[in-house]
């Protein structure tokens, strides 16, 4: 009688099928999605409208390598990293200053 043996890839495709989904279903969109966020940091200019990671609204007024100045109310600045910027206000839906006033 001659026993059969298992072929040992048979049993390491599952694990394969199982590391080939976690790759395209986590670890790819958040690579798309972090180079998106560095392009969107690399792109800033002075004179956008920017909301921070912690909320603050304002506007750039000055741009250096790895800080960038916020103007939030008048005669308010800020010096914040770069890193701190969330997205531009546009992204999040907002008209800026005066949002649902009405020019009556």
């Amino acid at each position: 009688m001659v026993a059969e043996t298992a072929n040992p890839i048979m049993g390491f495709l599952p694990w394969l099928v199982i590391l080939g989904l976690i790759y395209f279903l986590m670890i790819r969109p958040q690579q798309k999605r972090d180079q998106e966020r560095q392009q969107m940091l690399d792109e800033l200019s002075v004179g956008d409208e920017v909301v921070t990671i912690g909320g603050i609204h304002g506007t750039i007024k000055a741009l250096r390598e790895e800080d960038l100045t916020l103007q939030v109310a008048e005669k308010v600045l800020l010096t914040m990293n770069r890193n701190a910027i969330a997205g531009l206000q546009s992204e999040y839906g907002e008209e800026g200053e005066g949002a649902g006033a009405t020019d009556d």
